[in-house]
Formats: structure tokens, sequence, C-alpha cells
């Protein structure tokens, strides 16, 4: 039953997604990846980390202004897709995710027939489709590492099946892919939100920006997506896109 690997796929994934995260990263008194470090004071604790949290996020961009949104349509299958997403997207994200926030539409140029969706790659692509469907749904806040580390892979569909099983990362996580239903309904919402762009999309990777599409952007984002965040993000601009150091505040005990 294809949905019953899927939901077996997906929480394995979700409770061991750090398959392209390399163990000597991870200090051993630690049990969080470095992405989660800094998710809240108790973490940065016992990671001993918390210095550099606090410059962390002293560097951060000013709050009152919102996050660019970056969406990104694609197929899990489509070469350009995969390419753009790799490349571009997912290091961009990496270096300015304070300043942006990325959602992810697997969906593409496929098509919903009846009770059935026929993709542009062939069945695999659909299965591909809605797997990282269900890893949205799942565990949002770790899906674009999953969904990057099995794009990157030479086989997308294999990559799900290699997860480390040694690997350990704390994820709270409740299964909630209890019935078949689920990964149609997420098929059909990305289909929606597909069939709703205006501009129609004329191909894939399609990205918007705040909801909106531009052939400039397009084309920026082609060539050089950091640059193009970076000049359309609203508020001050972070070191990362300006290429200074930020001065930090800090406070000496002068010898007498």
């Amino acid at each position: 039953n294809v949905m019953e690997v899927l939901f077996c796929w997906t929480l394995l994934l979700s409770l061991l997604c750090g398959i392209c995260r390399s163990r000597a990263s991870h200090k051993p008194s630690c049990g969080y990846p470095p992405s989660q470090w800094c998710r809240s004071l108790e973490i940065a604790i016992e990671c001993e980390v918390q210095k550099q949290c606090l410059e962390l996020n002293s560097t951060k961009p000013n709050s009152d202004v919102p996050a660019l949104e970056v969406t990104l349509y694609y197929e899990s299958l489509c070469p350009g897709c995969r390419a753009f997403l790799t490349e571009q997207l997912f290091p961009t994200w990496t270096m300015l995710k304070d300043i942006m926030k990325v959602h992810l539409v697997p969906y593409g140029n496929a098509e919903e027939r009846q009770n059935s969706v026929i993709c542009q790659h062939g069945e695999n692509e659909c299965l591909g489709n809605m797997l990282e469907s269900c890893i949205i749904h799942a565990v949002d806040h770790v899906a674009f590492q999953i969904i990057y580390c099995m794009e990157s892979s030479s086989d997308v569909l294999k990559a799900a099946q290699l997860v480390n099983p040694l690997t350990y990362i704390h994820v709270n996580y409740e299964p909630r892919l209890t019935s078949q239903s689920v990964g149609r309904s997420l098929m059909h919402k990305n289909a929606v939100k597909t069939r709703f762009l205006e501009p129609a999309h004329t191909h894939v990777p399609w990205v918007t920006f705040n909801g909106e599409y531009r052939d400039d952007w397009e084309d920026g984002a082609m060539s050089s997506l950091f640059s193009l965040v970076c000049s359309l993000y609203k508020g001050a601009q972070p070191p990362a896109c300006t290429g200074v150091q930020k001065k930090l505040d800090r406070s000496f005990c002068l010898r007498l």
C-alpha cells in the first residue's frame, strides 16, 4: 500500500532527519543538530553555546519588518527544480534565514484527473511529491532540511530509504498521517495553490516573492537568488548581505 509506505517513510525521516549532517558536527554532550542549538535557552545551555547564541541573536534584523516570503512551486523529479532547490534556494536560506521564509509546493505540472494525479515525470514523481508534502505537513520546522537531503541525492526516493538509523535528534512529533486520505488531501491542496497562480505558471521551477511573480525576479533568482533576496528585503540589511561585520556591544572591566 503506497500510503502505508509513505507513512512509514515520513515517520522515520522525521525522527531521524540527520541524514545529511556529519556526526563530527555534534558535541558529545549535545543531542541536537547545530541548526537547533539556538532554538531555546535550554538547548543552548545543554549544547554549551549560550554566548554564541546571544551574539547570533544580536545580529538578527528588526523583527518588526516581516521576512520575505519565498515560495517554490516545483516537481520532485524535475532536473531544473532539483538544481534550483539544492544550488540556489537552500544555500541562500541557510545564509539568510533571518530575513526570508521558504514555502515549498511540490506539484508543478501535474494534473488531477478524477481520483488520480498524473505527474510529468511518471508515478515515481507523484510518490516523491506526496512524500515531500507529507514531510512538510508532519515536521514543518525541519522539512526543508529533509527535502534538501532527498533532492540533492542521485535518487530522490532511494535517499528516503537510506536514513541512518543510528542518527538521533530531538523532534517533537505526533504521527498525524493516519489515513490514506491525508496524502491525497495534501496533493489536492498543492494542486489548488498551483492552479490559482496569477499569472498562471508556464514552467517549473516557478518562484514567487511575497506571493508575486515577475519575469525580472525570476531571472534574478535563477542567476543569484542570494542577491535578489537581499535587494527585495524591506528591512535593514543583515551582515551577510552587506559583507560588513556588525560590531557587538561589549562591556569590559578596566585595569586599575
